[in-house]
């Protein structure tokens, strides 16, 4: 049976956020409709991730050509200092809740959370 699965990462870790980066594309490549957002303190990991010679870029911009990534916290990547810097890179950014992506539109249109 194939899920609807939205994708939330908090944590700043690299090695943490990697995780959350390879199983949306596991999940997706399994069939199944898979949305990443990138909340909390993953939101700094921005630039680390657009480089290519760092680890993860890859994956991470895989997610993007997938078109995985469905948006970035603009509240957090405020407090991070990368707000700009998603904005300068056409990231979709949501902030229809108090600045922050609202879980509940997720769940309202049948997507299972997952957060990391």
């Amino acid at each position: 049976m194939k899920k609807k699965i939205a994708i939330f990462t908090f944590n700043g870790e690299l090695m943490c956020f990697a995780h959350a980066l390879l199983n949306a594309i596991d999940l997706h490549e399994k069939g199944h409709e898979v949305k990443l957002i990138i909340e909390g303190s993953s939101t700094q990991l921005l630039p680390q991730l657009h480089n290519p010679d760092k680890p993860f870029s890859k994956q991470y911009q895989k997610c993007r050509d997938l078109d995985l990534l469905d948006g970035i916290c603009k509240a957090c990547a405020n407090k991070m200092g990368t707000l700009e810097f998603a904005q300068e890179h056409d990231l979709p950014v949501i902030g229809n809740m108090s600045g922050h992506p609202a879980m509940e539109d997720y769940i309202a249109d049948g997507y299972e959370i997952i957060s990391m």
